[in-house]
């Protein structure tokens, strides 16, 4: 049997070079902008999460950011916590929650369609963390084709 001489991996190891960069650190060019849009189940995988992130990069390299939350999207933007609203039940229970407020914080629009927050959540506009503006679900097509208009940088999450 082959024996493994390597010592054990411990806290504080790279495994990778975390460092080097490939590609230049791109900036927004004054005015330019940039909409995310979410068409995801909020914890139905990490395209939430990772992506949310990504508005927050984006808003970091000085785009004018907007985040459309439709359809099971606006699963994202509803308050939660438990046993209250805004307790954390575990670590990282309200990381999307928080990265909205931090997203509102810097900056950044977040609108949510309120045909999905009613006639397929249950929710209303109460329910929505405070910052989010409701939008007919009308808007949801506009926002996009103005963004295009405006030659924004468009990024689309979508998960079934």
């Amino acid at each position: 049997m082959p024996e493994v001489t390597a010592p054990a991996h411990k806290a504080g190891d790279f495994f990778v070079d975390y460092e080097e960069k490939v590609f230049p650190d791109v900036k927004a060019e004054p005015g330019e902008k940039a909409l995310v849009t979410f068409h995801t189940v909020a914890f139905e995988g990490s395209i939430g999460l990772v992506n949310l992130l990504q508005v927050s990069r984006l808003i970091s390299k000085g785009f004018d950011t907007s985040v459309l939350l439709y359809g099971p999207g606006v699963t994202l933007g509803v308050q939660r916590g438990f046993p209250k609203l805004n307790d954390e039940a575990f670590p990282g229970h309200l990381a999307m929650n928080n990265r909205l407020v931090k997203i509102i914080d810097d900056g950044g629009k977040v609108y949510a369609c309120r045909f999905a927050l009613q006639a397929l959540y249950g929710h209303g506009e109460p329910s929505l963390i405070p910052g989010i503006t409701p939008i007919n679900p009308l808007d949801v097509l506009d926002i996009v084709l103005m963004h295009r208009n405006e030659g924004a940088f468009i990024l689309d999450t979508w998960t079934m």
